[in-house]
């Protein structure tokens, strides 16, 4: 199969599992047939699917990062404030680390917004729906959503990372509190622990809780940078912390903080 021909295949075995949309028109258009096809894998919930899917999947998935170019968080140059330290404005399912950091909601099992443009459903478009059933299966196994500040680890399937360590970043409603800023350092410090006590060396944050959970950017940027920094003072394990970026807005904060 050539790579549209991939997609076509994938889009119609998501549809033909919802009887409604058995017989939908699928557009010719490529960018509105790559949009139906994520907004497919959004939606879908939490259940076994085929061999022969996932290897086409995977190999479509796979040609879809190779195309948007890989990062490797190896050539990043460092903060000068500290070597260990990286500031990087791009695209988080791009990077070539050992772990990415997905800011999740306390489900756990990704975003089902279709084409939502949090991080949480943009990593789960494109590490494939493996993913969701893993997250799925953690959290069976744990009864209970995912409390606040904590972190879970999965693999990473079809994203250049080894690994995704989803965490659930405080929600701000009106004013912001010490405990909304004691649960974000918690996020960063959890994820540090689970990476380091998997033996992982690099890792690479998203900016947890500042988009649809209104953390302000500013100050968490500042507990992101101090919660890691001293975590690091005791650790032998992890040689690299990449802050990640996507608006220009978080990027001049933390140059403010990592380029002093």
């Amino acid at each position: 199969m050539t790579h549209s021909e991939k997609r076509l295949y994938l889009i119609k075995e998501l549809l033909s599992e919802l009887p409604q949309y058995r017989n939908m028109e699928i557009p010719d258009n490529t960018e509105e047939q790559k949009r139906l096809l994520r907004s497919l894998m959004n939606i879908r919930s939490p259940r076994p699917i085929g061999k022969d899917f996932l290897k086409v999947q995977d190999e479509y998935l796979s040609a879809e990062v190779e195309e948007k170019g890989i990062t490797n968080s190896d050539v990043l140059p460092a903060s000068p404030v500290n070597h260990k330290l990286i500031l990087w404005r791009g695209d988080i399912t791009t990077l070539k680390a050992d772990a990415i950091v997905n800011a999740a909601n306390s489900a756990l099992r990704g975003c089902f917004v279709p084409c939502h443009s949090c991080v949480d459903n943009i990593i789960h478009s494109v590490s494939g729906i493996q993913l969701r059933l893993a997250c799925d299966e953690l959290m069976t196994e744990q009864g209970h959503d995912e409390p606040t500040g904590r972190a879970k680890i999965t693999p990473a399937f079809n994203l250049p990372c080894r690994y995704v360590l989803h965490t659930v970043g405080p929600i701000v409603h009106g004013q912001l509190t010490k405990q909304h800023c004691r649960q974000l350092a918690d996020c960063y410090r959890s994820c540090l622990e689970l990476a380091a006590g998997n033996g992982l060396k690099s890792i690479a944050f998203c900016c947890i809780s500042t988009g649809e959970y209104h953390f302000p950017q500013k100050k968490a940027a500042e507990i992101a940078v101090q919660t890691v920094s001293e975590f690091l003072q005791t650790d032998t394990q992890i040689e690299k912390v990449i802050f990640n970026v996507f608006k220009q807005e978080d990027f001049d904060i933390y140059k403010s903080i990592l380029y002093v």
